[in-house]
């Protein structure tokens, strides 16, 4: 593989890569949409498009092991397919997170639904920006933006934590209510989850570009 097209081979494999962050974004979009409305049709289209998503992470992952394979990357252009590879897993995990919400809002169809003083869609607002952003960063190699994903972490941590005392509350005061109080909380759960992916992609991007390993949020 000549140089031109091994950096060609990297383009591409990049834009592979930011496809499939558009469709996980969009999974995750559609499923807390789906979960405000109670929209089984919503539902269907994050089901149905995880195949998608699935697909893609095959695809990125086949070409990254080509990269690899043909040319014997050093230095950041070996840093940069190690990133690809990892946010890909990333990426997929975080379609996971959205068709286990949608599975939930399933559920919540068929049930009352529990009083709750919290904001789940502002949660979610706040983790679908993190992937955002990551997804930026790594675009364009900016570390700062890439250190700013970090940074909010704690905000979706502290409202999970928030969410969870709420629907505890709510689980000991109305039996009625339970189920939808129990799907409300694995639905934020899901949620800080994909903050956290988030969080890694960020890291990746920050390790790609500056060579640093930055888990747990050491100084770069």
């Amino acid at each position: 593989m000549t140089r031109t097209r091994f950096h060609q081979g990297l383009d591409d494999l990049k834009q592979k890569l930011l496809a499939m962050g558009g469709m996980a974004e969009q999974a995750v979009e559609r499923a807390v949409l789906a979960f405000q409305n109670r929209d089984l049709s919503v539902c269907e289209l994050v089901l149905r498009d995880e195949t998608q998503i699935n697909a893609a992470e095959r695809e990125v992952d086949e070409m990254a092991v080509d990269l690899l394979a043909m040319q014997q990357p050093m230095a950041v252009d070996l840093r940069f397919i190690v990133a690809c590879i990892k946010i890909n897993a990333d990426l997929e995990r975080v379609g996971d997170q959205a068709v286990n919400i949608v599975e939930r809002v399933m559920d919540m169809v068929n049930n009352p639904r529990a009083d709750l003083n919290i904001d789940i869609p502002r949660m979610a607002s706040l983790a679908i920006n993190m992937v955002r952003d990551a997804l930026n960063a790594f675009l364009q190699g900016n570390v700062e933006l890439a250190r700013s994903v970090l940074e909010r972490d704690d905000l979706v941590d502290n409202m999970n934590h928030e969410i969870f005392e709420a629907t505890s509350f709510a689980m000991t005061h109305n039996v009625e209510t339970q189920r939808d109080a129990i799907d409300t909380l694995i639905v934020a759960r899901n949620l800080e989850r994909v903050a956290d992916h988030a969080t890694n992609i960020a890291e990746d991007v920050i390790f790609w570009v500056r060579g640093a390993d930055v888990r747990h949020h050491a100084k770069t």
